[in-house]
């Protein structure tokens, strides 16, 4: 072969790697490319570096001072409850009155408590102080869902570019936990006090990141108001009938489409829209409390259950073989893994219904976390991680789109919210439940559990089937313009 003919080879060879990056990445480069979008994404993710921090080093680090499984899983169970009931609060406060408002004085309270509960803990406070302390680790601004909000309001109309910048939100989101995992690991080894600081530097740059942005911040549902001179209150009663209005177009379409297919006539084609027209009448008023938003919320709750068991039941199993070192590292290999599926999943415009996208995702990432039970090694549940994460992450995305069919967008902060107070809950429970059990029966106890939350949580989430699939059957709610 001569030189020329390896040249040519080799450039065709670079220019195929080329091409697949630009048909992966450059959809992701071109939202980046909108003015000043860089920076709040990006913010927002360094903001939220306490939700991968946090949990691992409150449980590392009264692990080491307290000697005590329990008492690591009953604290990082309150701030998970404690976020859970907080999360909705914020971002419904934050739709009403906007988001600088709402965040600068839950940072402040944050790092407050921040600076409280690693003294208290490195000095071996007394558990009580522990526990009174640990609820204000939830005054955690929404990032992930102002930022999600800032998106879908920038493209509000554009379905496929609001769906690959939510994909896009999710591989940040991957990034964090590939960071924040194996730092907090093995920071907290180090120091209880130098991990939280590094977390507290984290949320004051992110914020000035984010919180400084001011041209791309969603108007308030006050602002949205004032300008459209009404309350809040008959603007949201407004907006619901836009939304109504929406669907009932919506709907008069994809009939006059089934009509035109069977070979209706014009006069049985209006017909059966005026059937459609009236059955749709006659439904009760909706809320943001719909079927399809609770059976999401539900199925969050249990995700979030078996996950937290899964993370405690790990530190334990890599305590046991005198490896806990290398924890943080098992965690990023499944963001690892995460970042990836989320880069392919949002790069490619998906023709498969969104409901079979979210169940075989969800059963791949609980089937896999579920195996766990009969490893041996801390390296197999590393490689199953690296395995079944590339679905990780694409079941986040694929409920964050359900959530633009389920509430309209002057209230999607509180929808996002709400789906992760729920899977803030079930963390809680997870994480206390699979405590008692590996202080009692050691690590194989706390997969035994993980594998029970996890075969319940697939159940619960097709138990909402028919809520679900049909919730993705809905026009999309943030294409309303007010």
């Amino acid at each position: 072969m001569s030189k020329n003919q390896s040249r040519n080879r080799g450039g065709r060879g670079g220019g195929a790697i080329v091409d697949l990056g630009r048909k992966l990445f450059g959809g992701y480069a071109e939202l980046l490319r909108i003015p000043h979008t860089a920076r709040y994404a990006i913010g927002s993710v360094i903001a939220c570096m306490p939700f991968p921090m946090v949990g691992m080093t409150i449980t590392i680090s009264v692990q080491h001072y307290y000697g005590n499984y329990s008492l690591a899983g009953a604290l990082t169970a309150v701030q998970a409850i404690c976020l859970a009931v907080a999360s909705p609060l914020l971002g419904k406060l934050v739709d009403k009155f906007g988001q600088r408002q709402v965040s600068i004085p839950t940072i402040i309270v944050w790092i407050v408590a921040a600076v409280a509960i690693t003294t208290a803990i490195t000095n071996r406070a007394p558990e009580w102080v522990l526990f009174c302390l640990v609820p204000f680790l939830a005054a955690i601004p929404p990032w992930g869902a102002m930022s999600r909000s800032r998106w879908t309001t920038l493209l509000k109309g554009d379905g496929e570019r609001t769906n690959r910048a939510l994909s896009l939100s999710g591989v940040f989101d991957e990034c964090m936990w590939v960071v924040g995992n194996p730092l907090a690991s093995t920071l907290a080894v180090i120091s209880g006090l130098l991990a939280m600081s590094f977390t507290g530097l984290c949320v004051v740059v992110g914020a000035l990141m984010f919180l400084t942005e001011l041209s791309t911040e969603p108007p308030s549902q006050t602002v949205l108001a004032k300008r459209a001179g009404m309350t809040r209150k008959e603007y949201r009663e407004h907006e619901a009938v836009k939304a109504a209005a929406l669907k009932a177009e919506t709907l008069a379409e994809e009939v006059r489409r089934r009509e035109q297919a069977k070979g209706s006539s014009p006069e049985q084609i209006q017909a059966a829209i005026a059937t459609a027209m009236a059955e749709q009448a006659t439904k009760p008023k909706e809320s943001i409390w719909g079927p399809g938003l609770i059976a999401v919320c539900v199925t969050w709750f249990s995700l979030g259950a078996f996950q937290s068991a899964t993370s405690i039941s790990i530190i334990a199993f890599a305590t046991e073989q005198d490896m806990k070192q290398y924890t943080g590292f098992v965690f990023a290999c499944f963001s690892f893994s995460s970042l990836i599926g989320a880069l392919v999943y949002g790069a490619k415009n998906w023709q498969i219904p969104l409901w079979k996208r979210f169940y075989f995702c969800l059963a791949v990432v609980n089937l896999g976390i579920g195996s766990f039970m009969f490893a041996k090694h801390l390296w197999v549940i590393m490689l199953i991680y690296l395995l079944i994460g590339v679905c990780q992450s694409p079941t986040w995305i694929n409920g964050n789109q359900l959530m633009l069919h389920l509430v309209p967008p002057s209230r999607f902060t509180e929808g996002v919210a709400w789906m992760g107070a729920m899977n803030s809950i079930g963390s809680s429970c997870g994480s206390a439940i699979a405590g008692q059990f590996i202080d009692r029966f050691g690590s194989h106890g706390g997969f035994v559990v993980v594998t029970v939350l996890a075969l319940s949580s697939l159940v619960i989430a097709f138990v909402g089937f028919k809520q679900i699939k049909a919730s993705t059957e809905e026009p999309t709610l943030t294409e309303v313009h007010v």
